[in-house]
This record gives C-alpha cells, structure tokens and sequence, in this order.
C-alpha cells in the first residue's frame, strides 16, 4: 500500500513539474531585433492659406536597432530613431529656412521618435498589413505620446517595411507656425507625418 501511494505521488510530481514547464515556456517572451537601414526617410505634409508644402528628410544617416519584445499579452518596443532638423529640405530655401527656424533647430537640433508597442506582432508577409502602435515623439525639447497607423510588409530580399503615419500640430510641441509678408501667409497648425523604416531581422 506504502509503495502504491509514493508512487502514486511521484507520478503527479512528475506531471505538474512538466504543466509548470510547458506553461512557463508559453509565457516566455519572443524577443526579436529590427535594424534600421540608412535609406529610410521621412515626410511631413503641410499647407498654407494659398498652397501646399512636402518637406522630407530623404534618406537616415544612422542605423539604429528596435526591439521587438513579444509577450503573452503585448508587443512592446524599445528604440529611438534621431532625425536631423537640418536634414529637412522643403524644395524651397524659404520654405526649408522657416521650417527648420520653426523647430528651433539651433536649441533642439534633433528630432525624436521613440517607438513603444504595437497591437500584434505582424506576420511579415509581402501584403501590407495593418498595425498600429504608440510612440513618443519629441519636437523641441516637448515631448507627446501618440497613436500611429502602420502598414507592415517584408518583401523578397527579407527586407522590413513600416510605413507609419499621424497627423500632429504645430501647438502641440508649443511651436506656432511659421508666417510671411505681415501675416499674409499663415501656415496651418496641422501637419501630417509620414515616415518609411526599412530594417533587417537580426534573427
């Protein structure tokens, strides 16, 4: 009877010591690194009273890495990418001169966007897919969180696409919009921010 229970009590042993096992290999997270490629860009939309204006940066001169840290219950991301304001060209040199003035480049001279979660893990097809997540984005010492739609895709040389965009303001970062001939000229206050990362599984 004695040897009956022990090992009755060794097999449950046996058995919860695997449950916890496979659970914990469940909850583990899936860690993935994402490098982003200097022929990234970015671009921001904008309009005044009598035209509309495009000014981008066209290409990142720096390679940055975000992680992708995938739990049971979230996607979140650590990384930062860091933008030039000088690197702004309007295809104006009015227009590129008041932007970059706007910004206050020579106080705050580079631009940041810090990405923080995604609502799932994209399956990295060659199909656009929708995503979105949220991030930080500092302009001028002011730092505000917002949303951000993505369309994520990975095409045939393995290469990551996240094209992401927001609208965002002028006031929001304390900026007031830039004017010309006493006032004439009045830029809007929204801007719409469109960037494209191209990056490398490191995995």
């Amino acid at each position: 009877m004695l040897f009956k229970n022990v090992t009755w009590y060794f097999l449950m042993l046996i058995t919860l010591t695997s449950f916890i096992s496979r659970g914990s290999r469940n909850l583990s997270p899936q860690i993935k690194k994402w490098v982003v490629s200097e022929n990234s860009k970015l671009r921001v939309n904008g309009s005044t009273n009598i035209n509309t204006f495009i000014c981008e940066i066209p290409s990142y001169d720096q390679i940055d890495t975000i992680t992708v840290n995938k739990t049971n219950k979230d996607v979140l991301l650590s990384g930062t990418i860091n933008l030039n304001v000088k690197s702004f060209d309007c295809h104006n040199v009015i227009m590129t001169h008041d932007l970059r003035k706007t910004l206050k480049q020579d106080q705050y001279p580079v631009l940041h966007i810090s990405f923080l979660t995604l609502n799932k893990l994209p399956d990295l097809t060659a199909k656009p897919e929708p995503v979105t997540g949220w991030v930080f984005i500092e302009i001028a010492g002011v730092r505000k969180r917002f949303e951000v739609n993505y369309q994520i895709s990975q095409d045939g040389q393995k290469i990551i696409h996240l094209l992401g965009t927001r609208d965002v303001n002028f006031s929001d970062f304390n900026l007031v919009p830039p004017r010309k001939l006493g006032g004439m000229i009045k830029t809007s206050d929204k801007l719409s921010v469109d960037f494209h990362l191209k990056m490398k599984s490191m995995d």
